[in-house]
């Protein structure tokens, strides 16, 4: 069978229900050439069916920056590396409540409050986050999400009640590679907090981040932790190397390998939402709009943790060139 009978085929299988196997994404991976754009647009075909044509955007504010405990290979904030990133601690209520009114105005429906650490507990800090989760439940019409490192079903329904939508909490990558980038706790205590929060019916937003030395085989096996955890949104990052971190040196992706791995996520998880997020702009460069033609169904808009993002304006004027419209979260 060739190349392009095998993508159309398996195409086929997925939008009418079956599960795509492990064997058939890493043959699905190895496509070259021109048959690639055949698995964008197949791609792009399993998007239209599952999730329409429309956009989801969301956005994020750094809310406690620096002197993370976890010793991750890419991350700026890691208290083991010496990097330029801002360190404070966490922002005050109004500022929180003002960036969400900010992203709603940018068109994000979804927005996320983001601290460094290993983790959350009761106490002054998530006292002050629940406050302002009930302010922006109560002021703007966006739905907020919290990513507060590993937490326990107790503090995830803390975080319910105050108004959080979803929780985001990354695996990062395949259990099997996870030791090359974290070495500071265990892979099953991250997917634990994709547990507990599921087990008080939040929204799940779990992905990782590509280009950390991994290979495509690693990359399957992510996709499916994912499909077993069920999560409802996986965000796709690229690695885009920060000065002072252990992967500094790292190379960033091919715009066709980035591509080919949202298409990859599209054919595994064809009833998700795919959210493109950090490092678009420095791995796809000229083909960023290409992100949806691959198969994905939104993007964060505006700044990223710790490296600045394009101008809402511009993600705006991209989805009006692909007649995309924007749409909320689902």
């Amino acid at each position: 069978m060739t190349q392009r009978i095998f993508i159309q085929k398996t195409a086929e299988r997925v939008l009418s229900g079956d599960l795509l196997t492990a064997e058939d994404a890493l043959r699905l991976s190895t496509v070259t050439g021109p048959d690639l754009y055949l698995l964008f647009a197949e791609a792009s075909r399993i998007r239209e069916q599952f999730k329409g044509s429309t956009a989801s955007l969301c956005s994020i504010i750094n809310a406690k920056s620096g002197r993370c405990p976890e010793n991750c290979a890419f991350c700026a904030q890691s208290s083991a590396h010496t990097t330029s990133v801002p360190v404070y601690p966490l922002v005050d209520e109004e500022e929180l409540v003002r960036c969400a009114r900010s992203a709603e105005q940018n068109g994000a429906r979804c927005y996320g409050i983001i601290t460094s650490g290993t983790g959350i507990r009761p106490g002054t800090e998530l006292e002050k986050i629940c406050r302002a989760l009930r302010r922006i439940k109560a002021e703007t019409g966006i739905e907020p999400s919290c990513s507060l490192g590993i937490l326990d079903s107790q503090t995830a329904l803390m975080l319910k009640e105050a108004g959080m939508v979803t929780y985001h909490h990354n695996l990062e990558t395949s259990r099997s590679f996870f030791p090359n980038i974290c070495t500071t706790h265990d892979y099953q205590d991250d997917v634990e907090t994709v547990l507990a929060v599921k087990r008080t019916g939040l929204k799940v937003c779990c992905g990782g981040i590509f280009g950390l030395g991994e290979g495509f085989s690693h990359r399957i096996e992510l996709a499916e932790t994912l499909r077993e955890l069920d999560v409802d949104t996986v965000p796709i990052n690229f690695l885009n190397p920060v000065e002072g971190t252990r992967l500094a040196d790292a190379a960033y992706l091919t715009p066709l390998e980035c591509l080919t791995i949202i298409a990859l996520y599209r054919f595994m998880l064809p009833a998700k939402d795919l959210t493109v997020c950090g490092g678009r702009e420095k791995n796809l460069r000229e083909l960023q709009s290409w992100i949806f033609l691959a198969g994905a169904s939104g993007m964060m808009t505006g700044n990223y943790l710790t490296t600045p993002g394009r101008a809402p304006e511009q993600d705006h004027q991209m989805l009006t060139d692909l007649g995309m419209a924007i749409g909320g979260c689902r």
